[in-house]
């Protein structure tokens, strides 16, 4: 297994998302270059997976069209590996030599398609779309989750512990008897953490603290 580089977390959203083209058939490889081009789509092309580790993209907005069937570390164990580093760039495999079980592997993988050559334009670019939707979606969730975990850490001690009581469930009244402070002083905190959360409303506030996994099972 080759070893990961490392990789670039938390780049700028407005960068635009490229398909990165692995594929040791150099007609194949300039021939899907040219598609994706045609369609607006920025693309990268490489022979071998060395040669895409060596270009440090591998944490960045896009997706990977890859032959199954590479000299030297295959496609296969390419995804096995972005599995194992918890990189999850989509894949769209491509192959001349397919099987069902090569298929299946690579589908229980999580990759968005697997087309035997030779495939329709049409397939590849909307397998493509699917790809670089799917890697917005994900990026833009973790965006959000991690911007909602930087105002939780910025709240008080206090604010945190009553936030969590109040997702539970607690009044103010039961968590002032807990903590020994004042109903009006809980009601303060809650009306602060709200703020600071910038939520209005008790049913937003519960779903963040389930997006956070603040909670543990009951």
């Amino acid at each position: 297994m080759a070893t990961m580089p490392s990789s670039r977390v938390g780049q700028a959203s407005d960068v635009a998302p490229k398909v990165f083209v692995i594929d040791d058939d150099h007609g194949l490889r300039n021939s899907l270059g040219r598609l994706l081009r045609s369609v607006g789509l920025d693309a990268e092309l490489f022979a071998s997976v060395p040669d895409f580790f060596e270009s440090h993209r591998l944490d960045e907005a896009g997706c990977l069209v890859l032959d199954v069937r590479l000299p030297g570390q295959s496609g296969l164990d390419l995804q096995r590996d972005l599995i194992a580093a918890n990189l999850k760039m989509p894949i769209i495999f491509i192959t001349g030599y397919g099987d069902i079980p090569m298929s299946v592997q690579a589908m229980k993988g999580g990759a968005i398609e697997f087309l035997t050559k030779p495939f329709r334009e049409q397939d590849l670019l909307d397998a493509i779309r699917l790809g670089l939707d799917r890697d917005r979606a994900r990026r833009e969730a973790e965006s959000l989750n991690n911007e909602l975990k930087e105002r939780f850490e910025k709240l008080s001690l206090r604010e945190r512990e009553i936030m969590i009581q109040v997702a539970r469930g607690r009044l103010s009244k039961q968590i002032a008897g807990d903590f020994g402070i004042s109903e009006a002083t809980v009601k303060v905190h809650r009306s602060n953490l709200m703020r600071k959360m910038k939520v209005r409303s008790l049913a937003e506030l519960i779903r963040i603290t389930d997006k956070l996994d603040l909670i543990g099972p009951s």
